[in-house]
């Protein structure tokens, strides 16, 4: 992530210093379902496994339907606590499972990832099970790396996955040498986290971000950058309007929409931690999906200190994550029970 280099950046020219893993599903409330996990293996065949101790026998339907409708085709059953492979199917956008439970709600599960070769770190927001028994819908949102390299049959393939909405949190230059592609009918909007012009940390507040990441210097400069880079993604001005811009786009979007960054895992990361932690889910989970760029991206992408850092920032500056979300980003309890109405099955 290069947001620490290029806000300190920034800073130093214009601010003065002051001294100082798999997927879940979707559900109603109340569901049977405690977990469900899906993954499509280099076959193309599906392993899809659950846990539903209260529902007696489970039916599985493969759908293309993110929603389960339609009938779909019969794929095989099982008990509460159940696990079975599902050789390749036909070619379609996206495959979803229907889980019937003889007693109880059904759920809908995917595989996370969308297994885009040129954006490798697309994959669904949704399939987490919230605090209050709540699920996160699938095939509502994605968060992934840049779009400049999709070609078309991926792009052709988005769109019938219904992504209505791009939102860009690259900035200018990212953008410029990288222009996304966007899927036919779509609409880009861009949330530029480094936008100097809707200003940046300065002062008390600058100093103290500084001073907070320097310890990590003794352990790793890697470290120390992003420590830097997560704290001023939480305050600086910047930043909170493209937050807010962005969750805004999100709960005001009824079709699918897709967030992303250069890698898609810091300033993604930070966007997805606070969509999920808005909606509910567990703090361990909101890690999981977090430190999951570790698989889907590559290599030493993104560490759990850095997320630490960030909500370490949220305690310090607004004294809850509550008061994050409305003193820092502004968002209104209206935009907050969009979201949830749009994403949390009823």
């Amino acid at each position: 992530m290069r947001v620490a280099i290029a806000m300190t950046s920034a800073l130093v020219l214009l601010a003065p210093v002051t001294p100082a893993v798999a997927t879940s599903a979707q559900a109603a409330t109340g569901s049977v379902f405690t977990a469900a996990t899906v993954t499509q293996a280099a076959d193309g065949s599906y392993t899809v496994g659950w846990q539903a101790p209260d529902a007696g026998t489970v039916a599985v339907t493969a759908t293309t339907d993110a929603s389960g409708g339609g009938a779909g085709t019969a794929v095989g059953s099982g008990g509460a606590t159940g696990s079975l492979t599902v050789p390749a199917l036909p070619a379609a956008p996206r495959w979803y499972f229907r889980l019937v439970p003889a007693h109880g709600t059904p759920l809908v599960v995917a595989d996370r990832s969308l297994h885009l070769a040129h954006a490798r770190n697309f994959r669904d927001v949704g399939g987490y099970r919230t605090a209050d028994g709540h699920w996160v819908r699938m095939g509502a949102f994605y968060r992934s790396n840049k779009l400049s390299e999709l070609d078309q049959n991926e792009l052709n393939s988005l769109t019938a996955d219904n992504v209505k909405l791009v939102v860009d949190l690259r900035n200018g230059s990212e953008r410029s040498d990288d222009p996304d592609k966007i899927p036919a009918g779509a609409t880009y909007q861009v949330a530029d986290l480094i936008d100097i012009t809707k200003g940046l940390p300065t002062g008390p507040d600058l100093t103290l971000a500084l001073l907070l990441a320097l310890p990590f210097l003794l352990k790793s400069s890697k470290d120390a950058e992003q420590n830097l880079g997560y704290r001023l993604m939480v305050n600086a001005p910047s930043a909170r309007i493209a937050y807010r811009d962005l969750m805004n786009a999100l709960a005001s979007q009824p079709a699918s929409a897709v967030f992303h960054c250069t890698a898609g895992k810091d300033r993604t990361g930070w966007g997805a931690a606070v969509l999920l932690t808005i909606l509910g889910v567990d703090r361990t989970t909101v890690y999981n999906d977090f430190l999951a760029s570790n698989t889907y991206y590559g290599g030493d992408s993104v560490r759990a200190n850095w997320l630490d850092a960030a909500f370490a920032e949220v305690n310090r500056s607004y004294g809850s994550f509550d008061a994050y979300v409305h003193k820092g980003l502004g968002l209104s309890d209206a935009t907050i029970a969009a979201l949830k109405s749009r994403l949390l099955a009823s």
